[in-house]
């Protein structure tokens, strides 16, 4: 069986401490924890990630991959976003393409106002053993049945959830849990025999196109993203017409400040 365990919680402190306690354990893969709530749950950088009772779906997937190169361990991150976006879209009954992806590591759909809004975002913490990866535990947090009037007043205008974007359609979280574990196996799988749609991942990205301000520690960068590296996952970004690979190790944040197609930079 692709799951060797999958454990539901009214209340956790952290899916992703669970399920690397888990590994730490023996607990072979791929094994899954998910919840109602976190009392305690991070996003990347250690940033606070709060929704309320049954508003998300708060899940974490352990892994030990064999024969991936910790050069390409962004790419099983890459895989569990992709098969979630599949699963949200069918679930929520939208549009294909209606969601995207904004470099690094969140899922995102297209506001009223153009600009890019939230609806999930992607953790993954890897443990390296020489150049492979030995295991990995990556987390999403998902914006299901989550109503507009319950965002948090300082995030309305950048976060939206599967129930807004379909119209207020009831979204069941264990029922997207399903459908995105169907999708994630074969991508998996794919990915253990040395495959990876680099394609896929690419044309699904919201970033490219558009300005961004990306902060490397004390750091600014700012230019156009053009597109992504799909041997390393860096962003490619153009400054002052040089292009340079920012790899997502090395980011504090990214953030997208124009609209798609404009050239130069927004006033």
């Amino acid at each position: 069986m692709f799951i060797s365990r999958l454990e539901h919680f009214a209340s956790v402190d952290s899916t992703q401490g669970v399920v690397r306690e888990w590994l730490a354990d023996g607990t072979p893969p791929v094994c899954i924890a998910f919840a109602d709530e976190q009392t305690a749950g991070r996003g990347r950088l250690d940033r606070q990630w709060v929704a309320p009772r049954g508003a998300a779906l708060l899940v974490s997937a352990g892994f030990v991959p064999e024969n991936l190169a910790l050069r390409h361990g962004w790419r099983l991150g890459a895989v569990v976003a992709m098969a979630m976006l599949d699963a949200a879209e069918d679930v929520a009954g939208l549009r294909d393409e209606a969601l995207g992806l904004k470099w690094p590591n969140d899922i995102v759909a297209d506001g009223p106002d153009g600009r890019l809004v939230k609806v999930a975002g992607v953790l993954g913490e890897t443990v390296a053993e020489g150049d492979s990866v030995a295991t990995a535990v990556i987390g999403i947090g998902i914006n299901a049945d989550w109503t507009a009037a319950d965002f948090p007043p300082e995030l309305a205008t950048s976060m939206s959830s599967l129930r807004e974007l379909s119209g207020g359609r009831p979204i069941d979280p264990e029922v997207l849990l399903e459908a995105w574990l169907a999708r994630l196996e074969p991508r998996v799988e794919a990915l253990g025999s040395g495959l990876f749609d680099a394609a896929s991942w690419s044309t699904h990205q919201r970033t490219t196109g558009r300005w961004v301000d990306i902060e490397l520690g004390d750091a600014l960068i700012s230019g156009l993203a053009v597109g992504i590296e799909p041997e390393s996952g860096a962003l490619l970004v153009e400054v002052d017409g040089v292009q340079r690979a920012i790899d997502s190790g090395e980011v504090t944040r990214c953030r997208v400040i124009d609209d798609v197609g404009r050239r130069g930079r927004p006033a």
